[in-house]
């Protein structure tokens, strides 16, 4: 697992363009695991701040729940770009919940300047341990898909498929 910033370290290129997908729209897509292990599919947002990307919360919302009791996690960007030409972006990795009242406070006061709105009461803050991203695009020519993956400890792949 590394953090946000292990991952631009690693693959900048990369990681720039899958923030910027994730940056161009307010909601994403998070899927968590139910506790008899099937998937659940919410909206959420998520934020870079610092080194780290965080989802939030409301408290004791059942996505929240999973991923107290699972902390494997999944996010998928907006699909915007609906003819994939920057592509479509997918972050994985695990789930740490964020606990310290600090810590909180300090992330809803960074969050609030950024987007001109604070958190509307008690949350759940969960920081994600990344263990994968991978952006998704159309080729040029387009008759194929690029897909680049970058994985922890393993380095970015490009694949192309026709």
């Amino acid at each position: 697992m590394s953090t946000w910033a292990e991952v631009t370290y690693e693959t900048p290129e990369l990681a720039a363009r899958v923030r910027a997908i994730f940056d161009a729209s307010k909601h994403k897509t998070m899927a968590t695991l139910r506790k008899d292990g099937s998937p659940r599919i919410s909206g959420t947002e998520a934020n870079f701040y610092g080194s780290d990307i965080f989802v939030g919360s409301m408290y004791g919302a059942v996505k929240a729940r999973d991923l107290q009791r699972d902390p494997r996690v999944a996010l998928h960007s907006a699909t915007v770009d609906t003819e994939l030409t920057n592509g479509d972006a997918k972050i994985s990795g695990r789930a740490a919940e964020i606990t310290n009242p600090d810590e909180i406070a300090a992330f809803a006061r960074a969050n609030t300047e950024s987007t001109g709105q604070e958190p509307p009461g008690e949350f759940h803050l969960f920081r994600i341990d990344v263990s994968e991203i991978v952006l998704t695009r159309i080729g040029d020519p387009p008759d194929h898909l690029v897909i680049e993956v970058w994985r922890a400890g393993r380095g970015t792949e490009r694949i192309e498929r026709r």
